[in-house]
């Protein structure tokens, strides 16, 4: 059996709350700087959560011009922008992005929620209009086929859906397609629109929408706030990276991923230990090689004590030495799209050797008994982990190494 090929990250692309582009998210986190905001959308008058972290003011004739692509929902124009910004950052050619050997592969919780909103308030008010290609818009593999069809990616092309996971999912497939040689690249992420109001109103009924403001770890916290937006990300061999001298940004050096196999909300210790445990020994690496996590922190209760419970059993006496944050108070909770986004702030930690702080920490709270920086933090780090941690008991975790 061949060796495993090393896995490197040579481009990145992010639209978030925070606004257009990888750079702006990162300094949003890095400043604590807090993108969420009143929620404002048609038909949502009836609501009681009224903060979302919406991409304001977000119009794609701003992004494609009179190139928008009719079969395009809100989500697919968010991949889109995230993939380009990826793409051009990676210095690849169109001639080798546009090859068999490049995959696509970009995950999202539900998909075209936008259209599917506004397509059946449209069918039960009566009214005779709809949308034409409302089904190419819906579909959860639009965004993975749009973005194929942009950059005439003819390798494995697919969508991964497993909730709020399905980013990271998407990254650490992408990564292991490329170490057994299956293909030399691949653009990967998330991709997520569903802050409309029934779905907003979904998770209201569920009780895990906070209408004051996302506390992680805090002994307030009151629940999550509904973000949005995408990230991507150019993946290929490190032979093929060097080859062609394209700066590393890091190397994605392990990927885990488990079930807790219990049940569909609450959340499990030993599933989310084993993922994060199974990411390390992939990279090869113990726990005490982690310098920071940019941990799933959603600010609701039972996630954030389970997270916590599981991150003392991978560090063992050792857990108050590394700083761990959530972004989710700065960009909410992105669901699918969620690992995506979060991979660009830990990728950036490690780039820069500098930890984001964990803002809106008003109480600590003993069951999460972790070194949650109110500031940031310049620390050595050689490795960091970005966790993910999803309904249904879906869990996965990357490790990420600086280059060699």
């Amino acid at each position: 059996m061949s060796a495993l090929r090393r896995v490197v990250i040579t481009g990145m692309g992010a639209i978030s709350a925070a606004g257009t582009g990888a750079a702006a998210l990162w300094a949003a986190a890095l400043n604590g700087r807090s993108c969420v905001r009143p929620l404002d959308i048609a038909r949502g008058e009836s609501l009681k959560v009224r903060i979302a972290a919406d991409v304001e003011g977000f119009d794609p004739v701003d992004h494609f011009g009179e190139n928008v692509p009719r079969t395009a929902d809100r989500y697919t124009f968010f991949a889109l922008i995230a993939v380009a910004e990826a793409l051009a950052q990676s210095g690849l050619t169109r001639c080798e992005i546009a090859s068999p050997r490049t995959g696509a592969i970009i995950g999202t919780g539900v998909g075209g929620v936008t259209t599917m909103d506004e397509g059946c308030f449209v069918f039960y008010s009566g009214e005779k209009r709809f949308e034409t290609f409302a089904v190419p818009r819906v579909m959860p593999s639009s965004a993975t086929s749009h973005v194929s069809i942009e950059h005439g990616i003819t390798g494995p092309s697919f969508a991964v859906t497993s909730a709020c996971a399905s980013g990271t999912q998407s990254v650490g497939l992408a990564a292991q397609m490329i170490a057994h040689g299956l293909i030399d690249r691949a653009v990967a992420g998330g991709a997520e629109a569903c802050i409309t109001p029934v779905t907003m109103r979904g998770w209201e009924i569920l009780r895990v929408l906070t209408p004051r403001a996302n506390r992680p770890f805090s002994r307030d916290r009151s629940g999550m706030v509904i973000g949005e937006g995408a990230a991507a990300f150019v993946l290929e061999s490190e032979e093929s990276a060097r080859a062609r001298g394209a700066p590393i940004l890091a190397v994605l050096a392990g990927y885990g991923t488990s079930s807790d196999a219990r049940d569909m909300i609450q959340p499990d210790v030993e599933g989310a230990t084993r993922a994060m445990r199974d990411a390390l020994a992939a990279a090869g690496l113990p726990p005490q090689a982690l310098g920071y996590v940019n941990a799933h922190g959603t600010g609701t209760a039972l996630n954030d004590k389970n997270e916590a419970a599981a991150l003392h059993k991978l560090f063992g006496a050792r857990v108050h030495d590394v700083p761990v944050s959530s972004s989710k108070p700065i960009i909410g909770h992105g669901l699918g799209a969620s690992g995506a986004l979060e991979l660009v702030i830990a990728i950036e930690a490690l780039r820069n050797q500098i930890a984001p702080p964990q803002i809106n920490l008003s109480v600590p709270d003993p069951d999460c008994d972790l070194y949650l920086p109110p500031d940031p933090v310049a620390t050595p780090m050689e490795a960091v982990l970005s966790n993910t941690f999803a309904f249904g008991g879906i869990n996965a975790a990357l490790v990420l190494t600086r280059p060699s």
